[in-house]
């Protein structure tokens, strides 16, 4: 499985035009489904967010998918499922955060999100949509946190309508650019890289400020 989800992220292109031509309108529903999923169950980081978006808008642009319809349902996705993730982590969250060993959740990720609330503070919820990982579960700990629900939706429209438009629009706009279509597997894993770098660098930064200053 693992593997297959490797191979669909790093062949974008290919696989959803696959979808296109087999299901046809269906698409949206699928596209809907799979960025819902990514930010709504905590269960499923792994799946493609920025990539998978980057894809769609570049297939909008040659005709194959309208890029309205894509920008609006995908926004709904992407608010509605970090809606959802909120609420399961306002109903469930505290027995995962104090149980490591609760299946499907990853103590790391749960203690890296928290890191980055306490930098940050409510923009998480902004600044996460643009780092994996951390966006499938910022909304969970919000929920399990104090923000209150008004709060955590201002920033959670925000976000969502943001991370879907630059990374839709950029890809509908530089998508087909010659070297861009030819090169697609590498501007995938440039627009990953880019994606975890903040994430990285708040890490090494973090272990750095943990070690024992030499006397």
């Amino acid at each position: 499985m693992i593997a297959q989800v490797i191979d669909f992220i790093l062949h974008i292109d290919r696989h959803l035009n696959g979808l296109i031509q087999q299901y046809g309108t269906w698409t949206y529903g699928i596209l809907f489904t799979i960025i819902f999923a990514e930010t709504g169950l905590v269960a499923t980081p792994f799946l493609p967010g920025d990539s998978l978006l980057f894809a769609a808008g570049a297939f909008a642009a040659q005709g194959s998918l309208d890029v309205s319809v894509l920008f609006f349902l995908l926004g709904a996705a992407a608010v509605l499922g970090d809606t959802v993730n909120y609420w399961i982590g306002r109903f469930i969250g505290p027995k995962v955060f104090h149980d490591g060993k609760v299946r499907f959740f990853k103590q790391e990720y749960l203690e890296r999100t928290h890191q980055f609330y306490e930098k940050y503070g409510g923009r998480t919820i902004i600044i996460a949509r643009f780092v994996p990982i951390i966006r499938t579960f910022a909304p969970f700990v919000a929920g399990i946190g104090s923000m209150s629900y008004g709060r955590f939706m201002s920033y959670n429209v925000f976000g969502g309508i943001g991370w879907i438009a630059v990374f839709l629009f950029a890809g509908y706009y530089f998508g087909n650019i010659p070297s861009v279509k030819n090169n697609f597997t590498l501007v995938i894993l440039v627009i990953i890289l880019i994606s975890v770098l903040p994430a990285v660098v708040e890490i090494i930064r973090q272990r750095r400020a943990r070690r024992p200053a030499k006397s």
